[in-house]
């Protein structure tokens, strides 16, 4: 099964909140299935976010699990899945010329640029995004909103607010949890045995 036919699958039969269709049909219409993750860290291929959010929802369903919280298959279903729906048409294709060392020849490759046509923040533009056509649980919107950590702009800018939302909302502290996991684990994992 594809990523994608897997993450249609998955949102499908856990989210059936009203709403939840239009966006899923907004989702399609984007790249959001074809762009990658990132331009240079994770993910970093065609496809890489949709494998990436699939990841960070497996791990997130572990994280819940191992602490024993009652989340319902709904909420982790859109925080996994969605948390980095900011990236659906963030990135470009673009062209740059490289050595080719074996030939000494400069040729054209294409690489992954950001061209964010809505500046308006990581977490909170994914958690803007999803409520145009769905409404999101107050704690599933502080996960979405945090799920960097202390990699968001407002933490690296002196922001205290993500201590409350880690301790008030255990849900985005897992969500975090299981995206740093996702990212550092599996998805090395997987690049490093794709170079082998």
């Amino acid at each position: 099964m594809s990523a994608k036919d897997e993450f249609l699958e998955a949102f499908s039969l856990s989210v059936k909140r009203p709403g939840s269709d239009r966006l899923l049909s907004w989702l399609k219409k984007t790249d959001f299935f074809t762009a990658p993750a990132s331009t240079r860290f994770h993910g970093d291929h065609e496809g890489g976010l949709c494998e990436h959010s699939l990841n960070v929802y497996h791990r997130l369903q572990g994280e819940i699990s191992s602490v024993g919280l009652e989340i319902s298959d709904e909420s982790i279903a859109i925080c996994g899945l969605l948390h980095d729906i900011c990236k659906a048409n963030f990135y470009k294709v673009s062209q740059r010329n490289v050595k080719n060392e074996k030939t000494g020849k400069w040729e054209k490759q294409p690489f992954y640029q950001v061209e964010d046509q809505f500046p308006y923040g990581h977490g909170e533009k994914s958690v803007f995004l999803i409520e145009r056509f769905m409404h999101l649980r107050t704690e599933e919107a502080v996960a979405i909103r945090w799920h960097m950590g202390g990699f968001d702009e407002s933490v690296k800018g002196g922001s205290y607010a993500i201590s409350g939302a880690f301790e008030k909302y255990p849900l985005a502290l897992l969500l975090h949890a299981a995206d740093l996991k996702a990212t550092y684990l599996d998805e090395k994992k997987a690049a490093e045995r794709e170079k082998a």
